[in-house]
């Protein structure tokens, strides 16, 4: 078995190339930045393709002989509008030519606002946000398509060069000593998925073939609170300075001057009134999910970041 992983460089990209690897699968890791690929996975036995999603002949060129592709390529929010649905029609063009089945990474935005309870496949998807109206109508192409595919909807991530995440950008604070922020209310208990385990998840739904154009919820080990979160990696560094909170109206200050920050206002009701995913259709189907324990998922992430 062949498959390419689109934006092999990013946190859910990478871990699936290593996932991949672990199950036998040939793998050719396509991204724009060679010397990323090239750091990331100079020691394994991959292709490594240096190439960009919206030039066409390049994206065809890297399909043509995957069984299986991965689609987990990210772009800046400010981008999303005009941007998204021309990667995603360039991807399912190069899809359609090949043969190829298809596997994607999403997040939870098409799903809307929290509906009270755990989101299960079936919650109605009813997003009140533009990019989360965008993400709805990127799944309504590739179903349109006719393409053998699955959907994976994960929390926001972290773990191993998850860079740009909320998590993230608090790791790497404390990682190197320096004052750290919190993105939210630190009371409010919300979930993450450790990149490793939705890699296992999506990889294992690839590898039982399940592209019959279903959605599977994929979510993170348990909820959990920033104060908890904080109160883990103090225990695991040993970082004594304050953790300050990150506000909503620090944001739209920020946005004034920065339109990634601009864009990131909308998306702050996960902060407030958080989205939970059910994982049961994948338990009932597939089998466990796999869950890291907090504690152990953060201390692999720092890890990462002191190397």
């Amino acid at each position: 078995m062949k498959a390419l992983v689109l934006g092999a460089t990013g946190g859910m990209g990478s871990a699936i190339v290593y996932e991949l690897l672990v199950r036998g699968v040939e793998v050719t890791a396509f991204a724009r930045n060679i010397e990323k690929l090239n750091k990331l996975f100079k020691d394994q036995k991959v292709k490594l393709v240096q190439g960009d999603v919206f030039n066409k002949e390049q994206v065809n060129r890297a399909v043509k002989n995957a069984d299986i592709v991965f689609h987990s390529i990210n772009i800046p929010y400010e981008q999303w509008e005009g941007q998204q649905p021309i990667l995603m029609g360039n991807i399912l063009d190069a899809v359609q030519k090949s043969g190829a089945k298809l596997a994607i990474v999403d997040n939870i935005y098409a799903y809307g606002r929290n509906p009270g309870t755990l989101v299960t496949e079936t919650t109605r998807m009813s997003p009140h946000t533009k990019k989360g109206k965008i993400r709805l109508e990127l799944n309504s192409m590739v179903k349109e398509s006719g393409v053998p595919m699955l959907i994976a909807h994960f929390p926001d991530f972290y773990g191993p060069h998850a860079e740009n995440t909320l998590l993230d950008y608090t790791f790497q604070a404390i990682a190197n000593g320096k004052k750290a922020r919190f993105v939210g209310n630190q009371m409010l208990p919300r979930e993450f998925i450790y990149t490793p385990d939705g890699a296992k998840a999506i990889c294992e739904l690839a590898m039982q073939d399940r592209f019959e154009g279903g959605h599977w919820n994929i979510p993170g080990t348990s909820t959990i609170t920033g104060k908890e979160i904080i109160e883990l990696v103090r225990e695991l560094t040993g970082y004594e300075k304050k953790v300050s909170t990150v506000s909503k109206n620090m944001i739209r200050l920020l946005g004034v001057f920065d339109p990634g920050m601009r864009e990131m206002v909308e998306m702050f009701y996960l902060n407030e009134d958080p989205v939970v995913l059910d994982g049961g259709k994948y338990e009932r189907e597939i089998g466990l999910i796999p869950m890291t324990p907090y504690e152990e998922g953060f201390q692999k992430t720092l890890e990462s970041i002191a190397q």
